[in-house]
């Protein structure tokens, strides 16, 4: 938990792009990798927008993750980022 007992601190796990559109998708993890929330956005929103190591959200907003593969990749991912940067820095 973060700081707020009504949010999740959630760690940038995966970034990646696809579609005639470029549309970036961020995927940002709780330290254990068992929910997620994704994110879209444009290039042009990219651009305006900071995207940093952390946030923190709702969990209402969080999906599980199902495959434990992926749990396990978003764990060692998220462990990787807290260690190397702060919650707000830009990534």
């Amino acid at each position: 938990m973060s700081d707020s007992e009504e949010t999740v601190r959630c760690w940038l796990v995966e970034r990646s792009s696809y579609g005639d559109e470029r549309m970036v998708t961020l995927v940002y993890a709780t330290p254990t990798g068992d929910r997620q929330l994704t994110k879209q956005l444009s290039p042009n929103l990219l651009m305006r927008k900071r995207v940093t190591a952390a946030v923190d959200v709702e969990p209402e907003r969080l999906e599980p993750v199902t495959d434990e593969e992926t749990r396990e990749r978003y764990a060692a991912e998220a462990e990787r980022m807290a260690e190397r940067h702060d919650p707000d820095a830009e990534v």
